[in-house]
């Protein structure tokens, strides 16, 4: 029996296809049907001709895809059904509009998790559990070594670091990836303790949370400010790859952070070379994708993204059925925006003095 298809799921070349339903959910490749967890560009590839997503991910999908891209929204709860199969989108807590996929057909369920994450985020709804038949589970961070703290523990760090770096007349640099990580860390941000800047691609993430009605506090978008501004005291909030590039010198005396789930490795911190790491990450951990699973109660796991056969085999020792989809290794965070297409958007601009958010919008 082929371990990788079920009744209403299989694992082909273009991604998860639901041969009942014509759709695939998150494809690799452009097709006919696309449902999509999120707006990440790993999952949320243009090319498609048809596309359903969660609702409030509507803001983040329209920058993310073509102006004219044929997308249907379906808010959280809600379900449609096409060709027989129910589809409806559950809150999966891990970027603004993320989604877990409930499929049904014939009372079989299955659930594909999508990235996720469970506990509080300012910014998005948080993770549901759903009792399913078969649960499709990322394993980014698989690893028992991968154990978060309480993120008001990190936020209060980050806080710490840049009201003392402020004091010593230097500006903060905090690294994160642009959609998701970067919105979720100024909403952590202590207003009172100087301004707060953004990176041009951080910027049109911004733009897309406030449209979602996302409060966040208030930014300026480093581009409208004069080269000769004094930015002592300032906290900086930009992609990764600005690290190490001219655009860093306009800010004068600098202490830069990486916020990744990936800080957690010490080797890890190092190659990013950034002065501080912060482990903070829109992932599940070790103890959360476990207990995630539990609540679902599947009798079956599907496991992708990441440490695929490592969590599988777990899963195996401790009676569940679970199969690895693939074996490509550990995943970096960095695929939710830019080592998955989204280079040449989030990086190109930071090479030049032109870091504005909407110089980049031709290229996806």
């Amino acid at each position: 029996m082929d371990t990788t298809r079920n009744s209403l799921l299989e694992n082909t070349e273009r991604g998860l296809y639901c041969p009942a339903g014509d759709f695939y959910v998150d494809p690799r490749r452009p097709v006919k049907r696309a449902v999509i967890t999120h707006a990440h560009s790993d999952h949320a590839r243009w090319g498609c001709d048809h596309y359903l997503a969660a609702q409030k991910s509507e803001h983040l999908l329209r920058m993310r895809l073509a102006s004219d891209a044929e997308i249907d929204f379906l808010p959280y709860g809600k379900t449609v059904s096409h060709h027989g199969v129910e589809i409806t989108f559950y809150p999966a807590g891990h970027i603004l509009g993320s989604a877990q996929v409930r499929i049904e057909r014939d009372g079989e369920v299955a659930v594909v998790a999508g990235d996720y994450k469970l506990g509080p985020d300012a910014t998005c709804e948080s993770w549901e559990p759903i009792r399913c038949d078969l649960f499709v589970t990322e394993s980014t961070f698989a690893l028992p070594v991968y154990r978060w703290r309480d993120q008001s523990e990190i936020f209060s760090g980050i806080n710490e670091w840049w009201k003392r770096s402020a004091e010593e007349g230097k500006c903060c640099l905090l690294y994160g990836y642009a959609v998701g990580k970067s919105q979720r860390l100024l909403a952590g941000l202590d207003p009172a303790i100087g301004p707060i800047l953004t990176h041009g691609a951080v910027e049109k993430g911004v733009a897309a949370y406030r449209a979602s009605g996302v409060p966040l506090p208030e930014t300026t978008y480093v581009g409208e400010l004069d080269r000769k501004h004094d930015f002592a005291g300032s906290m900086v909030v930009a992609v990764p790859s600005a690290h190490g590039t001219p655009w860093m010198r306009r800010f004068g005396r600098v202490t830069t952070a990486m916020a990744s789930g990936w800080m957690m490795i010490r080797g890890t911190r190092r190659r990013r070379a950034a002065d501080r790491g912060f482990v903070l990450s829109d992932h599940v951990d070790w103890a959360t994708t476990l207990q995630a699973i539990e609540l679902c109660d599947p009798q079956q796991v599907w496991v992708h993204h990441g440490y695929s056969a490592i969590l599988a085999r777990y899963l195996r020792s401790i009676g569940r059925d679970a199969v690895a989809l693939d074996r490509t290794g550990p995943r970096e965070e960095a695929n939710d925006d830019e080592a998955n297409g989204e280079s040449t958007v989030e990086s190109g601009p930071v090479t030049t003095a032109d870091d504005s958010p909407t110089a980049t919008e031709g290229n996806r």
